[in-house]
């Protein structure tokens, strides 16, 4: 039931993809707004890496990045399909 998928890059932006994702997983599908999400990950380490002295945790680098937005959710009866 916490199951979600964060789907990011180019298909990220076609709702009916998204909408495969979703029901295949029967699970809600997010998306992040930002144009290069494949550095997204580099750049949350870099950050990590530039306040490594204060003890902050990537965990805690992580949960200041913007809330994903949901953009589709499992079909009813998906799941039997």
């Amino acid at each position: 039931p916490r199951t979600r998928i964060l789907a990011t890059g180019g298909a990220s932006h076609n709702k009916k993809i998204l909408q495969v994702l979703s029901d295949v997983f029967n699970a809600p599908v997010y998306t992040i707004d930002t144009a290069n999400s494949a550095c997204l990950g580099s750049a949350y380490r870099a950050i990590h890496g530039l306040v490594a002295e204060t003890n902050v945790s990537l965990a805690d680098i992580v949960k200041l990045a913007p809330e994903p937005k949901l953009a589709v959710t499992p079909t009813a009866g998906a799941e039997e399909v």
